[in-house]
């Protein structure tokens, strides 16, 4: 529900939400140039009488003064019969220039006030700010929801893509949308009467005055007494006329001033609404706060990328979702699939695992993990796949999952399996389905297969999963669901370094060139080449399906776009297909594949001192980070291979980042040496110096096989034990990454 408030409102208003953020960013920027061409006078430097007698010598048919909340002066006057408006100087009150409001601002203003239609425009505006205030607030407790709470809604922000845009920019821009919004809507509905509007400050006109003769305005003591830059209106009395008076309008209320005694008559001060209304009005402009304007018009800014992001979020989610089709029924099946989807990229996982099912033969019953039934009288087993909302949360269609199980009334033979869904850049990577799995547990059902743990979408990981499942049934699950099939380009080898053959753990560092494409008609006539690497930062993934398998495989990059080379480093498995096929390539040779974006493993800008971990080919991107090092921030590598005159990657360039400084510590452990170390055993070795390092704030990367990083995680733990700091801590702030697999 809350999903649909947010993204619904957005949807439908997308084109006239962007006209109000469009012109209100022309309109912010206002009172910034304004007053950077005002001349603002130190409060107590200048009365109003003194700033009238400056401008009254320059122009003697001064007729008002007004001043604005940016602290322009204008002042209107008569001169041979004419009229006349022109901008002052308050300390001199000399003339600046003729005053002439901008046409086009004017034209800028009414189209955001009321998209050129009147009171129905105003109206529609009005409306269009209540819309803002309701996806500000629905978009900060989802947003708040996906980081795992309140408290860490300041936290690093994990994912890929629109996603990741869209809750950064949110993020960033919320509490400045939501003040626009909320002043806007009080000032529509005020207009309107949905609200009282305040009483002016409108004195009555004194009934006595002296009627002496005029005295100098520079003497005049009400207008001594208050300062220039209060001041909202002062108007003239008509000359040769006794009688009349001054008109004086502040900040802090409005009256009038005898022109011959100076006294100030009929004062009547701001009431406390009219001082509210005032404050809201300039809260919405930024007028007489310019950097208020500013800050406001940023966060404007952000609207349009919000718009885009947010449609293609809502898009992805409906081109993802697939029509629900239940199967069996609750009482006739035998297999049941439960699914708890956020962004409905799970239901095509479950489509697949139920339509492998039916072909082998199995009544499958599918429903959301929210339908959970009481009873399933024949089903003996129960597939539940999870994805993770955020950090650790349950998705829409699980919301009331774990109620629901309580009630749940399983037989004696019943089995369950597990499969989450979820991004490793979370610090709680599928924690939902891991509580679903203990869950299920603890109801006394008996587990067929472990919870297993999908990292964004992987088919190949999804494939494999499928064929430990058919161990277990004894049917041929051949599962090939690829949510997002990429875009590939094609690549030619260039040069290859190969290492580990003497060790039985052959590795290549491989690098790879575009292929010429065939040129557009622009790259033609600009003399562009064809040649063309896509956007990718060391850390990001390349993905390769061999010539037998359509089935992507991931290789972690260990060079950047700015490179001009795409480079991986590849350890060959035993009857591996991928890497079996990138090791048999020669220079010359040419693959197709595709980049997938990995913003979560990155190291922190800065002079953050960086900890690189890795053991193997694991060390690709590692080497990448320290050879973009080129600021020669602290950067401290701990890498562990087998042997150091056989498997030592990269030797030569780790040797040259020393020597200039982009790597500042390096250490090595080797399984097949004579110490017969592994990289855990050096990071031991230099805890005090590490530990010394995230006191700093350091921050730690790590690359490399899963029983590794495991490894490697319960040795920081004891590292960071006296600092009362655990791995999962460093995590949550961003301060831990890991790329394993």
């Amino acid at each position: 529900m809350l999903r649909k408030l947010h993204s619904l409102p957005g949807l439908v208003a997308a084109l006239l939400l962007l006209v109000l953020a469009i012109t209100g960013v022309i309109l912010s920027v206002v009172p910034a140039i304004e007053r950077s061409a005002a001349s603002i006078p130190a409060t107590g430097e200048l009365s109003v009488a003194e700033l009238a007698e400056r401008v009254v010598a320059h122009y003697p048919g001064t007729e008002q003064i007004q001043r604005s909340l940016s602290g322009e002066v204008v002042v209107y006057y008569s001169r041979d019969r004419q009229p006349g408006a022109d901008l002052v100087n308050p300390l001199t009150g000399e003339g600046i220039a003729p005053y002439q409001p901008s046409a086009f601002l004017r034209w800028v203003k009414n189209l955001h006030r009321s998209f050129l239609l009147d009171d129905a425009g105003r109206i529609l505006a009005g409306g269009l700010a209540v819309v803002m205030v309701l996806m500000c607030l629905s978009g900060m407790f989802l947003l708040a929801r996906r980081m795992g709470g309140w408290k860490a809604i300041l936290r690093p922000i994990a994912g890929t893509g629109s996603s990741r845009v869209h809750a950064e920019l949110a993020r960033f821009a919320v509490i400045g949308l939501l003040l626009s919004a909320l002043t806007g809507s009080y000032m529509s509905a005020v207009r309107f009467g949905l609200l009282p509007e305040a009483a002016n400050a409108e004195p009555s006109y004194p009934a006595e005055v002296s009627g002496g003769t005029p005295a100098p305005v520079s003497s005049l003591i009400a207008l001594k007494n208050v300062d220039a830059n209060e001041l909202r209106e002062l108007v003239f009395p008509y000359p040769d006329d006794p009688s009349d008076v001054y008109s004086l309008n502040t900040t802090q209320g409005a009256g009038f001033v005898d022109q011959s005694t100076g006294e100030l008559l009929q004062y009547q001060p701001r009431s406390a609404g009219n001082h509210f209304h005032h404050w809201m009005v300039r809260l919405h402009t930024g007028e007489g706060l310019w950097w208020l304007g500013l800050v406001l018009g940023m966060a404007a800014l952000t609207v349009p990328a919000l718009s885009f992001t947010g449609m293609r979020i809502w898009w992805q989610r409906r081109s993802s979702s697939v029509r629900l089709d239940e199967g069996a029924s609750i009482e006739t099946a035998d297999v049941v699939i439960l699914v708890g989807s956020e962004g409905n990229t799970t239901w095509g996982f479950a489509r697949d695992l139920q339509r492998k099912l039916n072909q082998a033969g199995k009544k499958v019953h599918c429903a959301p993990m929210n339908d959970l039934a009481e009873h399933y009288p024949l089903a003996s087993v129960l597939f539940v796949l999870a994805s993770t909302y955020g950090d650790g949360g349950a998705p829409s269609s699980a919301s009331q999952f774990m109620t629901r199980l309580k009630h749940f009334q399983a037989d004696d033979g019943l089995k369950f399996v597990v499969l989450g869904f979820g991004d490793q850049q979370f610090p709680k990577f599928c924690q939902y389905a891991l509580d679903v799995d203990a869950a299920l547990g603890s109801k006394g059902l008996q587990q067929m297969h472990p919870v297993t743990r999908i990292d964004r979408g992987s088919a190949l990981q999804f494939r494999e999963w499928g064929e430990a499942i058919s161990k277990h049934m004894g049917v041929s699950l051949a599962l090939t669901h690829n949510p997002a099939p990429a875009v590939t380009s094609e690549f030619e080898l260039v040069e290859r370094v190969d290492y580990g053959v003497a060790v039985q753990a052959p590795t290549s560092i491989l690098r790879f060139k575009p292929v010429q494409s065939r040129r557009s008609l622009w790259q033609v006539l600009s003399l562009k080449s064809g040649l063309h690497l896509p956007s990718f930062e060391a850390g990001d993934l390349f993905g390769v399906s061999p010539p037998e398998d359509q089935t992507a495989r991931l290789y972690s990059l260990a060079s950047s776009a700015s490179d001009g080379q795409l480079e991986i480093c590849v350890r060959k498995q035993t009857n591996g297909l991928c890497s079996g096929y990138l090791h048999s390539l020669k220079p010359g040779d040419r693959i197709t594949g595709f980049i997938q974006q990995n913003p979560g493993f990155r190291p922190a800008g800065g002079a953050t001192p960086i900890i690189l971990v890795g053991a193997g080919a694991g060390i690709g991107p590692l080497a990448g980070f320290i050879r973009k090092n080129t600021d020669r921030n602290p950067m401290y590598l701990y890498w562990g291979g087998r042997n150091p005159q056989s498997d030592f990657l990269y030797q030569p360039e780790l040797g040259c980042y020393l020597n200039d400084h982009r790597l500042t510590g390096l250490n090595t452990a080797f399984s097949r040496s004579a110490e017969k170390a592994y990289v855990q055993d050096a990071i031991v070795a230099d805890e005090t110096a590490l530990r010394q390092l995230i006191e700093k704030g350091a921050q730690v990367l790590v690359c490399g096989g899963r029983d590794m990083a495991s490894g490697v995680s319960q040795v920081f733990d004891s590292i960071l034990k006296p600092l009362h700091l655990n791995v999962d801590e460093l995590k949550t702030e961003g301060r831990y990454l890991e790329d394993v697999y």
